[in-house]
């Protein structure tokens, strides 16, 4: 089992950016895949991407060019930039250890859900 501590969500204001913090109970090197997901209010849990062991990246399509994620290897933590962000963008994120698949959408997420951070986007 790998716990996984979400952090630095926030109120801000459209146009604003976030960076979110996944801090992970062993080394990432060896999780195959992290994830990064949200899910506003009403909605189902949608995946942002993801990165793999090797630090490859994919995006959801709403994801691309605004959201991006890398990590620290040396503290085990996954961030994820948020830039220019949106009401729509309002959300709560979680980070996910999974697996990675062949093709073009390769996440496969685990079962460890840690209790996620608030983003919240205002007009």
């Amino acid at each position: 089992q790998v716990q996984v501590v979400e952090s630095g969500g926030g109120l801000v204001q459209a146009g604003e950016s976030l960076r979110l913090s996944c801090a992970v109970s062993r080394s990432i090197l060896h999780i195959n895949a992290m994830g990064w997901f949200r899910q506003a209010p009403g909605k189902q849990r949608e995946l942002v991407g993801a990165m793999n062991s090797f630090g490859r990246t994919m995006y959801a399509d709403f994801a691309k060019g605004r959201f991006t994620i890398f990590r620290d290897t040396g503290n085990n933590t996954l961030y994820l930039q948020v830039d220019s962000l949106k009401p729509e963008d309002t959300a709560v994120y979680y980070c996910n250890p999974g697996w990675s698949r062949g093709g073009s959408n390769w996440f496969v997420p685990g079962s460890d859900w840690g209790q996620g951070t608030q983003v919240t986007v205002s007009s």
